[in-house]
């Protein structure tokens, strides 16, 4: 396992304590993971976005403050949101970044996140690279505009 990934898991797990927000020190968990804190922002700021469910506060000085929030969102509203916010192009290493915290979220099954995986994989694109990031949001949109619930 990454250095980041287990930085995550350790901060996904801190909200089984305090399901609402967690508070955390940079400098701290650094430490905690000997390595520099700016590995820590980097988990923070690719792991911990919005369009994944959480709001990050931070504050500058004594260590590097950070709060976190999870936002309880419908699976329509996030499938939604995520929709809107991908644009004309998604790469494959996108699709799957998406569909690993959908997954890790619980918004899909097992079954459904295969499915969005083969469907979106450079593999069955028989086109030139130029037009594949484009078929491959298309695909990806539509394919989640049947996951949104009435």
């Amino acid at each position: 396992m990454r250095m980041s990934d287990m930085i995550e898991n350790f901060i996904k797990d801190m909200f089984e304590d305090n399901d609402d927000w967690i508070e955390i020190q940079r400098n701290d968990l650094a430490e905690y993971f000997n390595c520099v804190p700016s590995q820590i922002n980097y988990v923070i700021s690719t792991r911990f976005k919005p369009s994944q469910g959480y709001y990050v506060e931070s504050k500058r000085g004594g260590g590097g403050h950070i709060k976190i929030k999870k936002i309880n969102v419908t699976k329509s509203n996030y499938f939604m949101h995520i929709i809107s916010s991908i644009g004309d192009k998604l790469t494959a290493q996108e699709a799957d970044i998406f569909i690993s915290n959908f997954l890790s979220s619980d918004m899909i099954s097992k079954k459904e996140a295969r499915l969005l995986k083969v469907a979106t994989s450079d593999n069955v694109f028989n086109i030139p690279q130029d037009y594949k990031d484009s078929l491959r949001a298309s695909i990806f949109k539509n394919m989640l505009l049947n996951l949104v619930e009435d």
